[in-house]
């Protein structure tokens, strides 16, 4: 049932009968919050200051369908980054009432619009902007691309009650840890060859945030599902099958558009199985898809000497502003989770 719409005058009044609060960060309101706003402000990071003019030679010696290619990768990244930005962190914050969580998802939202900029900012060192407009289109009248965001955006605009919050989180989760990854894969497979490496090292850092992310909204979900009748968890959780499911089929068409006729999409839809399995154990979910080994050249592009991805490293050693102590797997242990 819809919440019943408040006149002016109610909200008026419920304002002024209301205690209002600070946050108050002197005080541990969980166990693990307050980790994550700190991880989250060490990886802070800005496009501006990555070189990627240094990537224009490397771009002149691409095909034209590698061009193409990469162009509209970045650009279903831009899509949904914006939606995440704009639709999706806020469709939780309304609903979490703790205001170090509130904070925390703030900063996330905030970096998921600064993963949009970067984007804008590869496509304003390497193309024309009538090329870069024809993008911008092209992200408009690509229909599996558009089905992409209907699908995560059907979930983000309708958050009213608990069950809802919960399976927002959930497709946060899957859009964080798994949808992206399509778009990731050519970025990493060039970066692994010595290609793009400047654009390379600002998908290394984002890729950081984004394993930030759903592992901490994974937590937040998985608390939120414990808060639920035996029944009504089995309900949630066929749910968010459902709904990984119809994503993957979409995500499997998408990837055979983009790919097609450069030999690598199976290549990429085993790297989203592998992914998927990563975000449902974000949820505290068993890994559903049998996967195969990664591609040997993409597991290097997330590793090379300037592309450490580690989700609980600082920023790519070829980024770094100050020296912070590494966090490990342990420091991440929380009792109540």
């Amino acid at each position: 049932m819809s919440k019943k719409k408040l006149t002016r005058e109610e909200r008026i009044q419920n304002i002024n009968n209301s205690i209002h609060k600070a946050v108050n960060w002197d005080t541990e309101d969980d166990d693990f919050t307050q980790a994550f706003w700190d991880q989250n402000v060490k990886q802070f990071w800005l496009p501006e200051e990555v070189p990627i003019s240094k990537d224009i030679p490397s771009w002149a010696e691409l095909t034209e369908s590698e061009r193409i290619l990469y162009k509209r990768v970045l650009a279903g990244l831009t899509l949904l980054d914006t939606k995440q930005g704009n639709d999706g962190i806020p469709s939780m914050m309304d609903l979490t009432e703790n205001f170090q969580r509130k904070a925390v998802l703030s900063f996330m939202g905030t970096m998921e619009e600064i993963h949009a900029k970067s984007y804008s900012s590869i496509f304003t060192t390497l193309l024309s902007k009538h090329e870069i407009d024809d993008l911008f289109l092209w992200i408009e009248e690509e229909p599996l691309l558009q089905n992409k965001a209907k699908i995560v955006l059907r979930q983000y605009k309708n958050v009213e009650d608990p069950k809802s919050l919960y399976m927002s989180m959930a497709t946060s989760v899957f859009l964080e840890s798994f949808l992206f990854y399509s778009g990731f894969f050519f970025p990493l497979y060039l970066a692994g060859q010595g290609k793009m490496i400047a654009s390379g090292e600002i998908i290394s850092l984002i890729l950081r945030d984004e394993s930030l992310h759903g592992k901490y909204i994974g937590l937040l979900a998985q608390e939120k599902l414990r808060e639920f009748s035996y029944d009504d968890r089995n309900e949630l959780k066929d749910a968010v099958y459902r709904l990984l499911k119809e994503l993957m089929e979409n995500e499997e068409k998408y990837t055979r558009m983009l790919y097609e006729g450069l030999g690598l999409e199976d290549q990429v839809i085993n790297f989203l199985r592998y992914n998927a399995n990563s975000a449902l154990v974000n949820l505290g979910f068993e890994e559903f898809y049998k996967v195969e080994p990664v591609n040997a050249i993409v597991l290097n592009g997330l590793s090379t000497e300037t592309k450490t991805h580690d989700f609980f490293s600082t920023k790519g050693n070829g980024y770094q502003k100050g020296i912070y102590e590494d966090l490990e797997d342990e420091d991440f242990k929380f009792d109540n989770i």
